[in-house]
């Protein structure tokens, strides 16, 4: 595990106990109040002179995404299998964000700002990103709205995101490779 000093440790042991604090309490009002308390330690920590929140497990940056590794995962009330489980996720492949890391969960937020914890081992490293919006999605063929147009995705379809690049980003949709625009996904940094 790494050391961490100064206002990087301060972060990691908020992030750790508003964890810890969701997971005790059984009311959604002290869940959200806890949320926003990690959610407010990541800020502090980004505006710290360049520091970035990092996980007190992992010691990856806080937050980042990840994707849904199995066919369904049981979304849970605290970091435990004696709690809740509040819903299911259903969809391979789905981008989450990891907001907090607390032994082997991690609690997770998906589009909709949905949050609870996910066991790590359903979840994956492999980007994906869904499409956000109330129209049709225009892949590109390069990062350029002049280019040929490809294909076009519905909002809720999930891609695989290869990388951004400011305010494009290279995606791969079921046999379709190009370019969309990032304020058209979620999922994204």
């Amino acid at each position: 595990m790494a050391v961490r000093s100064g206002r990087a440790a301060l972060v990691a042991l908020a992030l750790g106990l508003a964890g810890v604090a969701a997971a005790e309490t059984d009311g959604a009002a002290n869940t959200a109040a806890n949320t926003e308390v990690a959610e407010n330690a990541i800020a502090a920590a980004a505006e710290a002179g360049g520091e970035e929140a990092r996980g007190p497990v992992t010691n990856l940056p806080l937050p980042r995404f990840v994707s849904l590794r199995a066919d369904s995962a049981n979304v849970r009330r605290g970091p435990g299998t004696n709690y809740r489980v509040d819903w299911e996720f259903r969809r391979r492949g789905w981008p989450l964000e990891i907001t907090a890391e607390y032994g082997h969960w991690r609690r997770v937020r998906d589009v909709e700002g949905a949050s609870g914890w996910v066991h790590y081992s359903l979840l994956s490293g492999a980007r994906t990103a869904v499409f956000i919006g109330n129209a049709l999605a225009p892949i590109h063929a390069s990062r350029s709205e002049s280019s040929a147009v490809l294909a076009y995705a519905e909002p809720g379809v999930v891609a695989q995101l290869e990388g951004c690049d400011g305010e494009w980003c290279r995606v791969s949709v079921r046999g379709a490779e190009g370019h969309v625009r990032r304020e058209g996904l979620w999922g994204t940094d």
